[in-house]
């Protein structure tokens, strides 16, 4: 009887005209989907103007790839792609990191929250339940790629990866993180479609900025190294980077506890958004 899965997934979904398509793309373009249609949701029953998930798809999908492709190339390998920075463009050469992308989501809710003059607060709460989902998805490609594995394990569970010539069973890291991803979504998106939308500025923020990197630090100790440098120390870079957003969520926490972040939402009812941003325009 076995006592490991062997994993021999195809990563390529299908081609079209000799390119390529990944299982890993296929889960990219889910992600952002998924993220849309629940804005779209989530507005429409807060009578906001879901023209919003519009204008927020744009500038959260370009602040995950580029902030993701550049947190893998300055986390991790900073020496080569600064010494070869031509090289950082080479996305489907693999290579992104969350914790970048971490980092250029809320810029890019504030540029949102400028534009059109919506609270960020409003934003962060809300876009963080798309996100969580998100990460389902993308461990999900990750595991489809035979990437991001963890040690050697004895337990019924281990995955033996036979695409990357493995011989021994491997904690399946991705689907440890997808798991718990999901739960967080389930977590902040019940709690959010309790409170009938009306939840305290930061609540969810903090939560998922807790509940996220707590957990990715937490699984990282069942990693594999990335880089070769990682193996010197006793934390990884993934998790030297989850401390200080650990750390932000606690604190956004305990002050959302105690007083109002920001002022008080003027997000646009249905139907203006637009005449708003076209006002702007003339």
């Amino acid at each position: 009887m076995l006592n490991f899965i062997t994993w021999d997934f195809d990563p390529v979904a299908f081609r079209v005209f000799g390119l390529e398509i990944r299982w890993y793309g296929v889960m990219f373009t889910l992600t952002f989907l998924c993220g849309w249609f629940l804005l779209c949701q989530m507005f429409k029953k807060e009578k906001r103007d879901p023209a919003l998930a519009d204008v927020l798809l744009w500038y959260v999908a370009l602040a995950v790839i580029i902030g993701a492709r550049l947190g893998h190339c300055l986390f991790y390998e900073p020496g080569y792609y600064l010494s070869h920075p031509l090289e950082i463009l080479k996305i489907r050469d693999g290579g992104l990191a969350s914790h970048g992308a971490a980092i250029t989501i809320p810029i890019a809710l504030w540029l949102v929250s400028r534009k059109y003059q919506v609270s960020l607060w409003y934003l962060l709460d809300r876009v963080v339940i798309v996100v969580a989902l998100g990460g389902l998805f993308i461990r999900t490609g990750n595991l489809f790629n035979s990437e991001i594995y963890g040690h050697a394990t004895t337990l019924p569970w281990g995955f033996l990866f036979v695409r990357n010539h493995e011989v021994v069973p491997k904690h399946p890291t991705q689907i440890y993180e997808a798991l718990s991803y999901f739960l967080l979504f389930i977590g902040l998106f019940a709690y959010y479609w309790k409170k009938g939308g009306k939840v305290r500025n930061g609540l969810l923020f903090g939560s998922f900025l807790v509940g996220c990197f707590g957990m990715r630090f937490l699984i990282e100790f069942l990693k594999e190294v990335q880089v070769e440098w990682e193996a010197a120390y006793w934390l990884d870079m993934g998790q030297i980077l989850s401390i200080p957003f650990i750390v932000a969520g606690i604190a956004i926490l305990v002050i959302a506890n105690r007083k109002e972040l920001g002022k008080k939402d003027h997000l646009p009812q249905a139907g203006t958004l637009r005449k708003r941003s076209n006002a702007k325009k003339s």
